[in-house]
């Protein structure tokens, strides 16, 4: 029978990408820039998000695209943002149907390609249009006051990087271990990336060394934080905390006092010597990327 630490080392393995991931989302990212770049001029584009900094999770969706538009666009800068994502939109609906295009959401529009997680593909891809601005950039948001968000995704995931770094180089699996506890649970906790923004504080100093406590941990401080500020780190969009209310709020703390619980549990039973029952308690805990033998 595997061990628990086996065991951890194998989820923290089948949350990372394979290579066909990685080259399905490539393969899309160029598919989707030639799609954008007949109806915009596009200076640039490259992925973002938590699939750059490699926190994604399985399935693959929801891989971000940020497409950085040249001067000639600025124009939808004296409109409202609506309009760049309305047109965004029927773009990419002429390309992949009404069916395959979801109404836009904040910053973005998603196509799902509606593959299955075992055929290895991106499942969906949401589309940034964006504006450099400085050093940074500016995105469509109806639902602020300006209509436009500021942000940096390459300062996110310049601090992903550190923070791996100065965590023994598991800090990113850690967090994708979160990220599948959330999933798996209807994401009490929202947006995901609140996830990682929290991991750059309550994760630091080394790795101990052993999932088990690591995990029982994390879900200890999170609950105990998750009613704090939590200020976009690069500085310039609005709170990521502002994603939850304060009952949402108290429902994802209850949610981790309850995690936090059962991986108690859990590592009582191992200490029982009851090996099968300790995996079976994890399993239940993540999900099905948990693996019992």
């Amino acid at each position: 029978m595997i061990s628990v630490q086996d065991a951890f080392r194998k989820f923290k393995s089948n949350l990372e990408l394979t290579q066909g991931e990685q080259d399905d989302a490539s393969r899309r990212q160029q598919e989707i820039r030639g799609v954008m770049d007949e109806a915009f001029a596009i200076e640039h584009d490259f992925l973002t998000g938590s699939y750059a900094r490699w926190t994604k999770t399985k399935p693959l969706q929801d891989v971000d695209i940020f497409c950085v538009l040249k001067d000639e666009e600025r124009h939808y800068r004296d409109e409202p943002s609506s309009v760049i994502l309305a047109d965004v939109e029927t773009t990419l609906v002429k390309k992949y149907g009404r069916d395959k295009v979801d109404p836009p959401v904040a910053f973005s529009v998603t196509v799902n390609f509606g593959v299955a997680e075992t055929d290895g593909k991106v499942m969906s891809f949401d589309v940034v249009p964006a504006f450099a601005k400085k050093d940074y950039y500016e995105v469509p948001n109806p639902q602020d006051s300006s209509g436009w968000t500021e942000t940096n995704p390459r300062i996110h995931a310049d601090m992903a990087v550190a923070a791996h770094e100065a965590y023994s180089k598991e800090w990113k699996g850690l967090v994708r271990m979160m990220k599948a506890w959330n999933r798996h649970n209807g994401k009490p906790i929202s947006p995901s990336f609140l996830i990682e923004v929290m991991a750059l504080q309550v994760l630091y100093k080394d790795f101990q060394g052993d999932f088990r406590y690591e995990m029982k941990s994390f879900f200890a401080s999170l609950a105990d934080r998750i009613h704090e500020r939590w200020a976009d780190p690069a500085g310039l969009g609005p709170d990521v905390s502002d994603g939850m209310n304060d009952s949402q709020k108290r429902n994802a703390q209850q949610l981790l006092l309850s995690a936090q619980n059962s991986a108690a549990v859990a590592i009582q039973l191992e200490v029982q010597g009851k090996q099968g029952e300790a995996l079976r308690a994890w399993h239940d805990l993540f999900g099905s990327h948990f693996p019992q033998s």
